[in-house]
């Protein structure tokens, strides 16, 4: 009998091994994470019960309020880089999966992380040229391994002002600001409005008081050096501004600067809190897909080139690659390599997805690949990530059966004050929690670890904390790609207007945030429209309707194509360039267009009909191939 029983059991187990992961747990664990990077006042909604609050006098000696944000690491200092591009990242994962947040119930604590982080920022920037860019000492904090909640080590806040410049720190803050803005614009107009004018500040800051925040705060230098400079966040901040603002100021910054500050020369193969070049590259690629270019199109495809460098590079496809191990992750240092490996993979992501709304390809030296294959390579770091590894570890704390219990983490290593209220002193907390063996006492849901090394080994101990310290900016780029991956492949045109939903109901509509300035453009010349036509096929196109939206107008063109021989008409392709939005009634074949799903062919003297939407005049189609019968 047992014979018999056997393959029965395993054809039942099968289908669970190859569900996959679990997505849409894995987002809620990730979000989860920010509250137990919570500095300030906790809310009464705090899921993380085993903080409590801390940092209640932060700002004071300085007298300013810089109560609130976020711990960026295993430790307590608030460091403003690294917290502004969590910001920003979050913020971005948001614009462009929102509605996939939404769907699964995670929007609502997604946007709360993202107000925690805002609010203390508004705090930090007191004066249009003023900025708190750093609570805490790395040099004293470090010699301590106390709960937040019990801190005695020095909390001297330090700023940058006209007299000590911090243009990087600045432009990031801007950037976050203004991404955040984008966020909060449909449910909280009066909020959102607020971050868009401490964005426009801050940018104007960095730009007109230039230099390296480092060199003004100089206790950050041995954690967080400003290697790339500054130019790279100026770029950065005046993308999200244009996102944000519609304003053309930022475009044409964009436009005149990329050349000399580097948008263009650049080709990286690395993005993180510090080098910025390939976020910016895909953002201003997104804005020539979207046909906002206008006369800097020859300078915005120099960018996109550098974004698809980048992208090339993350795929093994391009002229100078990333390092991998042998199980396929991305390396690039022993330090917290896992911030890049989810910074990459949430660019290849939005990516992914620009180039399939603009129905292209990606071009790389080795050839070209389609973006269905981006998004393969995205998965399969985050894979990696969720424990498809040759450890079979998760690294993702409280994700999957397998994963670090030793975390280089202080909250989560100390007993809860909630717990045991007894005081941990500063070397006292070395003594009795560093060095114990034992598991964390709380476990810190959904951190990603600093992961394993060039050969994918990894040690989980407290001290080891080149792999086990977790950080805020590696879970930030991962929340759009889990929400992405959770939601399936339907639904993405990416090119549209970002509509954020709100995260619930709102009871009372605040009155709408000015709308900035913004002349449209001009009507599109549509006749004759760019359509080429064959003996046997007529094509003519025409604009049927137009639109405004957040300062933009956009058009629909509907597009016939007839057949006029005797015969009936197969195998149709069109080539269609020129397209920068969606498009309805076709098939995507990649390097051309197909008759849709439910038409496999066109009688003689029928016509079928498609139509496309873009900010843009009619694309170039054309018949590229066809047989008749």
């Amino acid at each position: 009998m047992e014979k018999f029983m056997t393959p029965l059991l395993l054809l039942l187990c099968l289908p669970l091994a190859l569900a996959g992961h679990d997505y849409g747990q894995a987002l809620s664990k990730s979000i989860l994470f920010f509250e137990a990077q919570r500095s300030g006042y906790l809310p009464h909604n705090q899921r993380v019960t085993w903080r409590a609050n801390s940092g209640l006098n932060d700002g004071k000696a300085s007298g300013v309020d810089l109560v609130g944000g976020y711990y960026d690491a295993g430790d307590n200092v608030k460091f403003g880089l690294p917290m502004a591009f969590t910001v920003t990242m979050m913020s971005w994962s948001i614009i462009e999966y929102g509605k996939q947040m939404a769907a699964s119930g995670e929007l609502g604590h997604a946007m709360n992380a993202i107000k925690w982080g805002t609010d203390y920022f508004i705090k930090a920037h007191p004066q249009p040229n003023v900025l708190y860019g750093e609570v805490g000492d790395g040099n004293t904090d470090h010699n301590c391994w106390q709960r937040p909640e019990d801190m005695t080590t020095d909390r001297r806040a330090y700023k940058i002002d006209p007299s000590n410049p911090g243009s990087d720190l600045a432009g990031e803050t801007a950037a976050a600001m203004a991404a955040a803005s984008i966020v909060f614009r449909h449910s909280d107009p009066a909020y959102s409005s607020e971050l868009l004018r401490h964005a426009y500040q801050l940018f104007d800051f960095a730009d007109k008081y230039r230099g390296k925040y480092d060199g003004s705060i100089t206790v950050a230098q041995k954690y967080y050096r400003s290697i790339s400079g500054y130019n790279d966040e100026l770029l950065w901040a005046a993308a999200w501004l244009y996102q944000a603002s519609g304003n053309q100021h930022y475009l044409d910054y964009l436009g005149k600067n990329g050349d000399s500050m580097g948008g263009t020369g650049w080709g990286m193969t690395e993005f993180g809190w510090d080098v910025k070049y390939p976020g910016v590259q895909t953002l201003v690629a997104k804005f020539l897909m979207q046909g906002k270019a206008g006369h800097y199109a020859p300078v915005f495809e120099r960018y996109q080139q550098k974004a698809e460098y980048f992208m090339c590079s993350c795929l093994g496809k391009g002229s100078r690659n990333v390092q991998k191990t042998p199980g396929g992750l991305i390396f690039r240092q022993r330090w917290n390599n896992m911030q890049f490996v989810t910074s990459a993979s949430f660019l290849a992501t939005v990516y992914s997805d620009y180039l399939a709304s603009a129905g292209r390809d990606l071009k790389c030296s080795a050839g070209n690949v389609a973006p269905a294959e981006l998004l393969g390579f995205a998965k399969s770091q985050v894979d990696y990530i969720l424990g498809d590894n040759p450890r079979a570890t998760s690294y993702m704390v409280g994700y999957g059966n397998n994963y670090p219990q030793r975390v280089h983490h202080r909250a989560s290593s100390i007993v809860s004050i909630k717990v045991n209220p007894s005081f941990v002193s500063c070397r006292g907390g070395y003594a009795t929690w560093f060095s114990s063996k034992g598991s964390d006492p709380n476990l810190l849901v959904g951190a990603v670890v600093g992961g394993p090394d060039a050969y994918d080994n990894f040690g989980d101990r407290r001290d080891n904390y080149e792999q086990t310290e977790p950080a805020t900016y590696n879970n930030a780029p991962i929340l759009g790609i889990l929400a992405r991956l959770n939601a399936g492949h339907g639904g993405y045109n990416q090119l549209l207007p970002v509509i954020v939903p709100a995260a619930t109901p709102v009871v009372t509509k605040p009155s709408p945030a000015p709308k900035p300035k913004t002349i449209p453009p001009t009507k599109p010349k549509t006749t004759p429209a760019p359509a080429s036509s064959s003996g046997a096929i007529a094509i003519q196109q025409k604009l049927t309707t137009s639109w405004i939206s957040n300062g933009k107008r956009y058009y629909r063109y509907s597009t016939i194509v007839t057949n006029k021989s005797a015969k009936t008409l197969k195998n149709l392709k069109l080539s269609i360039s020129k397209l920068y939005g969606p498009l309805w009634g076709l098939t995507n074949l990649g390097n051309a267009y197909g008759f849709p799903s439910w038409l496999n062919n066109l009688p003689a003297g029928k016509s079928l009909e498609f139509v496309y939407i873009h900010t843009a005049n009619a694309a170039d189609v054309s018949v590229s191939a066809y047989t008749l019968a």
